[in-house]
């Protein structure tokens, strides 16, 4: 194997210091501060953020971070966060801690059901959620403990079976489940029509057998239509 020629050295990201991250800072329109750090190269996020925790919203998205440490519990102000297109595997429990958080973009990970923290059905406040583009095989049940979820991307991902909690979320308006190996209704629809009153105004794009008894009683939301989005309105990557 070929040695690395003189003077050069591995590729080990780009080092972010705090003079960097200040230069970094951003106004947005409602007066909210704004840490912008994508495409820089990062593969490890920096401790020097930890100078600046009062910040607002924090944008770490297309980097090459595999790993979120437990000290981003202490950003309490941060209400908007996106780590979208890195190579994060799991998220820490200490996410849970960010009480104020109304938007988490983690797509286009390598994250898996595993690495989805109990502690995030402690984000009562959280509005937008995007986890589409990972390794999810089942959505973990403490998701329906996020009650003031409008929106939530599933999509493409590995999930086969739509779980009943996702159904119960009281406020989600846009959920995106496409491109998931669901496998396809075996019914056609007139069929479903002479079995439910309701019928009329569903398209299921799930089996039958992969819903849960409450769910077929219930009938099947109108909105579980057109790769699980909601009418008007589009994909949120």
């Amino acid at each position: 194997m070929g040695k690395m020629p003189k003077g050069k050295k591995a590729h080990k990201g780009n080092k972010i210091t705090l003079k960097t991250v200040k230069k970094h800072m951003k106004i947005t329109p409602d007066g909210k501060q704004r840490l912008v750090l994508s495409k820089m190269g990062i593969r490890k996020i920096p401790k020097c953020l930890l100078k600046m925790c009062s910040v607002d919203e924090i944008d770490l998205s297309r980097n090459m971070i595999k790993h979120v440490p437990d000290w981003i519990r202490q950003f309490q102000n941060l209400r908007w966060l996106d780590l979208h297109s890195n190579k994060i595997q799991k998220l820490p429990e200490s996410i849970g801690d960010l009480k104020a958080l109304l938007h988490l973009n983690v797509s286009n990970n390598k994250l898996t059901t595993e690495g989805i923290p109990k502690s995030m059905g402690e984000l009562k406040s959280l509005c937008q959620l995007n986890m589409g583009l990972n390794l999810i095989d089942t959505v973990p049940p403490y998701i329906r403990e996020l009650t003031e979820l409008c929106e939530l991307g599933l999509f493409d991902n590995l999930i086969t079976v739509v779980p009943k909690h996702i159904l119960e979320l009281p406020n989600v308006k846009k959920l995106n489940i496409k491109r998931n190996p669901i496998p396809p209704l075996k019914e056609n629809i007139k069929s479903q029509e002479q079995k439910n009153s309701h019928a009329k105004e569903t398209l299921a794009l799930v089996n039958k057998k992969d819903l849960c008894e409450a769910c077929l009683t219930k009938g099947v939301p109108t909105w579980i239509s057109h790769g699980l989005s909601f009418p008007n309105s589009t994909a949120r990557k």
